[in-house]
């Protein structure tokens, strides 16, 4: 396994395509994009890295699986009547479903939806206390306390929030917001720009391979049909309108982040996490869905088998 994973860390290196770093968040244009970092944790506890693999990247929206898995803990299916669960076909940023279906967002991982899942996971406190709870708990499921915000990546977000802002205050004015929208979106920024490397990502997503055990230290995470139905909203929507294209190529459940990273789940064998700061159209990592496209192809570790 430690050859394919160097072989593909080895292939992307040589590419030409890399994509085009976000720019839209300045302090996201900075990044080199060169850089490629793959890690293979699996269910066993092993572990399989090449490339930047231990360099910290923004995860920016894979924090979504995270708060989802918070806020499904925290309320259960009363989550669902404040987000949808439909794959959205517009881009991650659109605001023109909210206003044809009165301000609820079509699913968690979509902006607006991750604000709505933010709001919701607020419950009463204070933006420090809620992002408090949101690190701690992705250093849990990551075992690795190392695990921090990126402040300058927040406050970047922060100073071009305008687009954001808008979906907020859409949402608001149809009452799916029950708190202050300057609060709702500084800890949604601050959940975005949690730094972690490949290695730290793919050990976070490990409950998720394993029915909602942490396989290597036995710990549950999630009942086995929560985790199940985490995987199938990362399936369908947790590559924004290119899911399906995602799906078609990889045929794992999966969650991107426009700092370049892709988390996918392999049930039952392991969690995979890439990274690359080039994205395609959609705004999802050009290299690192080529790379899970080549890692599925050649372990047949699909959710539907061989391609």
């Amino acid at each position: 396994m430690q050859d394919l994973i160097n072989d593909i860390a080895d292939t992307m290196a040589n590419a030409e395509r890399r994509g085009k770093v976000a720019d839209y968040i300045p302090e996201l244009s900075y990044v080199d994009p060169k850089q490629f970092g793959i890690s293979l944790a699996t269910v066993d506890g092993k572990v399989y890295s090449a490339g930047c693999a231990t360099t910290p990247f923004s995860i920016q929206s894979i924090s979504k699986v995270f708060t989802l898995t918070i806020a499904l803990g925290q309320m259960g299916d009363s989550l669902w009547s404040k987000v949808g669960r439909e794959p959205s076909g517009d881009p991650f940023n659109s605001i023109v479903q909210l206003e044809h279906e009165s301000g609820k967002p079509r699913n968690p991982f979509i902006n607006a939806g991750a604000i709505a899942v933010v709001d919701a996971i607020m419950m009463g406190h204070e933006p420090k206390e809620t992002l408090g709870e949101i690190l701690n708990f992705v250093r849990y499921v990551a075992d690795d306390d190392r695990i921090c915000f990126d402040h300058a990546v927040a406050a970047s977000e922060m100073a071009h929030r305008d687009r954001n802002a808008s979906l907020a205050h859409f949402m608001k004015a149809f009452g799916r917001l029950d708190h202050d929208v300057d609060k709702v979106l500084g800890t949604y920024f601050h959940q975005c720009a949690i730094a972690m490397s490949c290695e730290q990502l793919a050990h976070a997503g490990l409950f998720l391979a394993s029915d909602g055990i942490n396989k290597p230290s036995g710990i549950r995470v999630v009942a086995p049909q929560r985790a199940r139905r985490i995987n199938s909203l990362m399936m369908m929507c947790g590559h924004y309108d290119a899911s399906g294209e995602f799906a078609f190529r990889v045929g794992l459940p999966g969650k991107s982040g426009v700092g370049g990273g892709i988390l996918a789940i392999s049930p039952s064998h392991g969690s995979i996490a890439v990274w690359s700061p080039g994205l395609d159209s959609y705004g999802n990592s050009l290299l690192g869905t080529q790379a899970l496209e080549m890692f599925v192809q050649r372990t047949g570790w699909s959710v539907f088998g061989h391609y």
